[in-house]
């Protein structure tokens, strides 16, 4: 049992253990005797009538004590329970840092998947340019751009080409 384990860690299972064995053996023992009782070969001086009460009543006392020690068990495994709940720290750190191993992976992923739509997007976006600054269509929208806010195109240059 000594695992490296503080002494009041070492003290609080060894206190479960002792709890473990003895309620086990309470149980043990009361149903030993209630089997003996059943039996009914006790050579007493007391009347059978007398005797058949003292039996059922010892058989209910120890049935009680079969309970008790059932439901002493009981809580043992509740305490086991909150013990390991509240004390497990290499089980709660190991899932904490496999969900924050998902965690990071899943966000390696996306964020790979949006750096290569950004860098497809930013493509396009480039060839989009190009052919919209390269396209007549640029060209007449800012003649008609100048035209309807009444500015010559070119009024710096002379030439003898005049827009109105």
């Amino acid at each position: 049992m000594s695992r490296n384990l503080p002494q009041s860690k070492e003290a609080l299972l060894k206190s479960y253990n002792t709890r473990l064995k003895d309620d086990v053996k309470s149980m043990l023992e009361n149903f030993e005797e209630i089997v003996k009782l059943a039996k009914g070969e006790n050579d007493t001086q007391l009347s059978k009538m007398t005797q058949c009460e003292q039996d059922t009543y010892e058989m209910q006392v120890r049935a009680a004590n079969i309970v008790r020690a059932g439901e002493s068990l009981m809580k043992l495994v509740s305490d086991i329970k909150q013990y390991l709940i509240l004390n497990d720290f290499h089980s709660v750190n190991e899932a904490i840092t496999q969900s924050s191993q998902l965690y990071r992976t899943t966000q390696q992923d996306r964020d790979s998947k949006l750096m290569t739509l950004r860098d497809d997007m930013a493509s396009d976006l480039y060839d989009l340019e190009e052919e919209y600054y390269t396209s007549i269509y640029k060209y007449l929208y800012n003649i008609l751009l100048l035209n309807h806010i009444n500015l010559k195109p070119y009024h710096h240059v002379k030439s003898s080409i005049c827009y109105h």
